[in-house]
């Protein structure tokens, strides 16, 4: 699934249509039945954003259209005109350019109020992470720090695989409930997430199981973690 870094690289690429008035179809069946084409075409897009795991669309009138990538979903922009392999959910064009996207199964119109929802952005420029521990601790402390680093009403933008990394490299285990952590250690967790995302940082035990920690040679392990069972990554000699 397309992390905070992801989408703000897949914004990047839409928002070379910003300002353009453009022309929107849904080739998608289930796309198509949302309605959403025909109360976008003809607008002119003022704004594409990232937020969290959202890529979030602007257009005049003050409609906005969210899209979340969940598993397979995709964009694409290329030159108008260019082919389009399959059959895409949405299709954006102005401007000489057209933007698809694929296996979107949110797409929604009207979606401040989700967005609402979310915690602070990990990937602001100056993200809140003094409004995300605070958050942090309203949550049951019972919940143990890789679940709760997946909530994205806590702190948005981080998933599995940046889970993995961050709390690697703070040294700490997916499986300690926050109860366990001092405002200072999960302070530094989120700084760490901030720092690491940001730059882009190389895998050093996401997927890694059954192979030796790159830091003290011990197992990476790999165990499903939380009520979505996603898998968490550690190595239990190096993260206590």
């Amino acid at each position: 699934m397309p992390e905070g870094d992801s989408l703000r690289r897949v914004a990047e690429r839409v928002r070379v249509l910003e300002g353009a008035v453009v022309t929107v179809e849904a080739p998608h069946p289930r796309a198509a039945a949302l309605g959403i084409a025909e109360r976008l075409d003809g607008r002119r897009l003022e704004r594409v954003e990232a937020v969290g795991k959202n890529l979030v669309l602007t257009f005049e009138g003050g409609l906005v259209l969210r899209s979340h990538l969940r598993m397979r979903g995709r964009w694409r922009v290329g030159a108008d005109g260019e082919r389009l392999p399959g059959t895409p959910w949405l299709v954006l064009r102005g401007g000489g350019l057209q933007a698809a996207q694929w296996n979107g199964p949110a797409l929604e119109l009207g979606a401040r109020r989700a967005l609402e929802r979310l915690g602070p952005d990990i990937m602001d420029d100056s993200p809140d992470l003094g409004s995300a521990l605070c958050n942090f601790r309203a949550s049951d402390q019972a919940r143990e720090i890789g679940e709760a680093l997946l909530d994205q009403g806590l702190v948005a933008g981080i998933g599995n695989m940046w889970r993995a990394e961050v709390l690697f490299a703070a040294r700490t285990s997916p499986w300690h409930r926050l109860s366990d952590l001092s405002d200072e250690e999960l302070h530094g967790v989120l700084a760490e997430a901030a720092r690491l995302m940001r730059a882009g940082a190389a895998r050093l035990v996401y997927r890694r199981a059954g192979r030796p920690c790159l830091r003290c040679g011990g197992q990476v392990r790999p165990r499903p973690q939380g009520d979505a069972a996603r898998v968490a990554y550690w190595c239990p000699g190096c993260q206590r």
